[in-house]
């Protein structure tokens, strides 16, 4: 019977030093090994090029790299690129790249499919398989930084936890992938050009504040009000507006950090003046910023964009009560890569 390979990348540097030592090596190769596979990110030991051929077989003999592949790569009329990924067993996730004059930002995937049930998410139609391991999101990261330097000629800058699935659901996974893309070590990016995007799951919120992250919170929040957030996010059931409140107070008291809440306008179920009014409440406890994003169809027709009235009704009400309010046009429409779009459409 044939022995299955463990993921070389699942080891710490620590292991990988043992395992040398183990084999008679010394452990500064584990050293090596592990710069090749975070720092320049290798997709096989052949690529090992300062390490001895029979070093390399020793690793091909007992290990694999389960690397992701970009099956598909898509480019919107605007810069925006979105890629399809294959997982090493075969199951698609997507990411996007999206740029604009001074930035441009990953928006990365935390699960196949997603735990919640946003009814106007395309996402969340798709039943969730399984959560992503933290190299499969690395390599997500590492996928759309050579796309941004060989398309836009300059590194990442940003990156968002905003693709497919809900990232807190993740979150041991999800704070190992950070570690490695922050790390000297692995891409040695700034956690504060990070944010990671939940639905509000109060637990985890709290946990975060706890394990005092260093990256940005964003919340999707679509509605203060419980009937009407439960109506379109049923999970609230579960994770009620006070609870998710008490769980953000906590964070902000821990972290002092500014809560970004992102918020989808749409005609007939949020566009009144009174949600406007809940909202300005929802924000009053902390420092806090509100992205009114552009919604995007998916396909069924039930959720439909407001009025630019109502957006600016929003956006009067919120700059009259001092909270710092951005109306977000969409990306990358024309190739279903825009926010709630991502559904393996590609």
């Amino acid at each position: 019977m044939e022995v299955k390979k463990k993921d070389i990348r699942a080891l710490t540097k620590e292991q990988l030093r043992e395992f040398f030592v183990k084999h008679g090596d010394k452990a500064f190769r584990g050293n090596q090994v592990y710069e090749w596979l975070w720092q320049k990110s290798a997709y096989s030991f052949e690529d090992m090029t300062n390490i001895s051929l029979e070093t390399r077989q020793m690793l091909e003999d007992n290990f694999v790299i389960n690397h992701i592949k970009v099956d598909q790569m898509q480019r919107s009329s605007d810069g925006t690129i979105k890629n399809a990924v294959r997982l090493h067993d075969d199951l698609v996730v997507e990411s996007v790249l999206i740029p604009t004059a001074s930035r441009t930002t990953a928006c990365v995937s935390s699960q196949v499919g997603c735990s919640l049930d946003c009814r106007f998410c395309a996402t969340a139609r798709l039943k969730r398989m399984r959560n992503l391991n933290p190299d499969e999101i690395y390599d997500q990261v590492v996928a759309i930084d050579n796309e941004s330097r060989l398309y836009h000629n300059r590194p990442l800058s940003n990156i968002v936890f905003m693709g497919m699935g809900e990232p807190l659901m993740n979150y041991n996974n999800v704070l190992k992938a950070i570690d490695k893309i922050t790390s000297p070590e692995g891409l040695g990016m700034s956690p504060k050009r990070i944010v990671v995007s939940t639905s509000g799951v109060p637990k985890m919120i709290k946990k975060m504040a706890d394990d005092n992250v260093k990256f940005k919170l964003a919340v999707s929040l679509h509605s203060a009000i419980d009937d009407i957030r439960t109506s379109i996010m049923p999970f609230n059931s579960t994770f009620p507006l006070h609870d998710l409140r008490e769980a953000l107070q906590y964070w902000y008291a821990a972290t002092k950090n500014r809560i970004t809440y992102e918020y989808v306008v749409w005609d007939g179920i949020n566009d009144k003046r009174k949600d406007v009014e809940a909202l300005v409440e929802f924000c009053k406890f902390a420092p806090s910023k509100v992205n009114l994003i552009e919604y995007n169809p998916i396909d069924d027709g039930e959720f439909q964009q407001a009025t630019s009235k109502a957006i600016d009704m929003y956006v009067s009400i919120l700059e009259a009560n001092n909270i710092t309010v951005t109306v977000r046009r969409s990306r990358g429409k024309d190739i279903d890569a825009a926010c709630g779009q991502l559904a393996n459409k590609s």
